[in-house]
């Protein structure tokens, strides 16, 4: 345990309208045997009484900082804390998620073990009802360190974890990066710019970072219309990381084809059919790649048989194909029920 002395850690959690979670989640940021650390509150805009909340937890605590801001988003929120932290390390935790007691610890004692400006523990996920999910990343057996290229191949195979909640970054990487304002996915388009910079990640096995799921948090919808913007932002991000990858880890394109052409057919199968016409642009680039790229994805060792024969008829008749599928779906559907 670490006591007294400078700050070595800001946590860094940008809140919303959390008035049912935020104090489960703060305490348990408090509990934390590593105590060298400051805890960022960034009310951002909240219209309930999250903002009285901030204040109340901060009189409970002198080592809790709170920032009042407009509305602007995760990002944004978050950019305000690393504008503000005074630590060496920045660690950021979601208002609807909790953390360990030895989290923090266990991660700085990796760094300061390794050297290394990254480090990354590992998640699970936790149902309302206090149930486990199916891992999204399966822990490794032990803790290990992995050069950046694993690390970027693992993302492009989407078998990484891309979250800067599971992470203790030294704050020197993100001079003059930020979370893009505005977008979706934003973890994943800012960590893919960081790990050029870095040779080495060490990645613990223990399982403190727990992930609240709320149904009612997710793009879930009963409008068969409502199409979350994610999946275009998520195909935007698919072409920045292959410019990346092309210049950085050139030993990847091949994965990140494989990663674009996903993500593309991710968007496909999302976008609502009523959306699928010659005034979205944006669809229209989507279903032109596709169409040009479908013999190239065939011969990808990457994508799976399953995946090939989606883009290519994705690519030769997208309303088709799409309305193919809403059958196999309900099918499916009534099948498990």
């Amino acid at each position: 345990m670490q006591t007294g002395g400078p700050v070595v850690l800001s946590v860094i959690v940008p809140v919303y309208n959390a008035m049912d979670c935020l104090e489960k989640c703060i305490n348990s940021i408090r509990r934390q045997t590593m105590t060298n650390l400051e805890i960022i509150i960034v009310d951002d805009g909240s219209t309930d009484n999250t903002g009285a909340l901030c204040e109340k937890l901060a009189m409970m605590d002198k080592r809790i900082r709170v920032f009042h801001k407009e509305n602007g988003g995760s990002s944004s929120a978050r950019n305000v804390g690393i504008d503000n932290a005074v630590g060496e390390y920045l660690g950021f935790v979601d208002a609807d998620d909790y953390i360990e007691p030895l989290m923090y610890e266990r991660l700085l004692s990796a760094a300061m073990q390794t050297n290394l400006l990254m480090i990354q523990t590992s998640r699970d996920e936790i149902n309302e009802d206090g149930t486990r999910r199916e891992d999204v990343c399966t822990p490794p057996e032990k803790s290990e360190i992995f050069d950046t290229l694993i690390i970027m191949r693992e993302l492009l195979l989407h078998r990484g974890d891309c979250s800067f909640c599971t992470r203790l970054t030294h704050k020197s990487l993100f001079e003059n990066l930020r979370f893009p304002e505005g977008e979706l996915n934003e973890d994943f388009y800012l960590l893919v710019q960081m790990l050029p910079k870095i040779k080495k990640v060490a990645v613990l096995p223990y399982q403190d970072y727990h992930v609240f799921y709320r149904m009612q948090s997710n793009s879930r919808t009963k409008d068969e219309n409502y199409f979350p913007r994610v999946f275009s932002d998520i195909v935007v991000n698919a072409d920045r990381v292959s410019a990346i990858v092309e210049k950085s880890y050139p030993v990847l394109v091949d994965e990140a084809f494989r990663f674009g052409m996903f993500q593309r057919l991710d968007y496909m199968l999302h976008i609502p059919i009523i959306m699928m016409n010659s005034h979205n642009k944006f669809y229209k680039e989507v279903k032109k790649y596709l169409r040009k790229n479908k013999y190239k994805a065939l011969n990808n060792r990457f994508l799976t048989k399953k995946n090939k024969q989606y883009i290519f008829i994705l690519g030769t008749a997208p309303k088709l194909a799409r309305k193919i599928h809403r059958i196999k779906m309900k099918g499916n559907k009534e099948n498990a029920e």
